[in-house]
């Protein structure tokens, strides 16, 4: 039974004035899954999910901007996403392209590329290069468009990075593995320079990490939401900042 609006305006409004601005991460992962399920739940066609989905970016991406967040990254499209029939990844591919379109008219946003563009068709991948090449006149948040994106896979494009390097510095191998650390590796990782997530949310109720941000959640904290991502709901958001503001972070201790 859905709660009457009046009654869904009260407890958001309640639950906003419970989360304190000091306590808002800074950085925020979202795994945006369950865009099928939701389709499949109302008999339509799976495109009609994936369209719901892109609207929730749009609709979430507000959100983040009026409680201040300043980073996001977006779980939008994994390499393995890529091996679904040629059909459905058309339609998937031309509803992020006019994701984009409508992300370039925001004067606020700006837009990183984490992934393999090389595997993306080739407009996608322009469209992207032309986003992320966009400077916006106030950034309020910028966000990552994980596309054609493997956490594993961006591990081994930072070693490879961090090698190459290396080698045009002329050093040897016996040399890199001597004095290698942590920080060498982050330096090439697809976030490089920005502060890794505070917290990581997946929708659909899945609880596991899919290879997302591997690296970079290392002491992020986690939060699973019942709610498939079209039906992700402001409440819901407000819910996992408030689960967030309640823990104490130990970062590994």
């Amino acid at each position: 039974m859905r709660m009457p609006k009046v009654l869904y305006n009260y407890y958001e409004r309640r639950l906003a004035k419970e989360i304190e601005p000091g306590s808002v991460p800074a950085h925020i992962g979202v795994m945006v899954d369950g865009n099928r399920r939701w389709a499949k739940q109302f008999n339509a066609a799976t495109m009609q999910g994936h369209q719901a989905g892109a609207d929730k970016i749009l609709e979430f991406l507000g959100w983040c901007q009026d409680l201040g967040v300043k980073v996001v990254t977006l779980y939008m499209l994994s390499t393995d996403n890529l091996s679904r029939s040629p059909e459905e990844l058309d339609e998937l591919m031309n509803i992020i392209a006019n994701t984009f379109d409508v992300l370039d008219a925001d004067v606020n946003i700006s837009v990183h590329a984490m992934g393999a563009p090389e595997i993306l068709p080739d407009y996608l991948a322009a469209r992207l290069s032309s986003l992320t090449a966009r400077v916006p006149a106030t950034e309020r948040i910028h966000v990552n468009m994980a596309i054609g994106y493997g956490g594993r896979r961006e591990i081994v494009d930072a070693v490879r990075e961090l090698l190459q390097a290396a080698d045009a510095d002329g050093r040897t191998m016996a040399e890199v593995a001597s004095t290698l650390s942590v920080d060498d590796i982050s330096k090439f990782l697809y976030t490089r320079g920005q502060p890794d997530p505070d917290l990581v949310i997946r929708t659909s109720g899945e609880q596991r990490l899919s290879g997302f941000l591997m690296w970079q959640s290392a002491y992020s904290e986690f939060y699973f939401c019942e709610a498939l991502w079209p039906a992700f709901r402001k409440i819901d958001f407000l819910r996992a900042l408030r689960d967030y503001a309640g823990r104490s972070r130990r970062f590994g201790s």
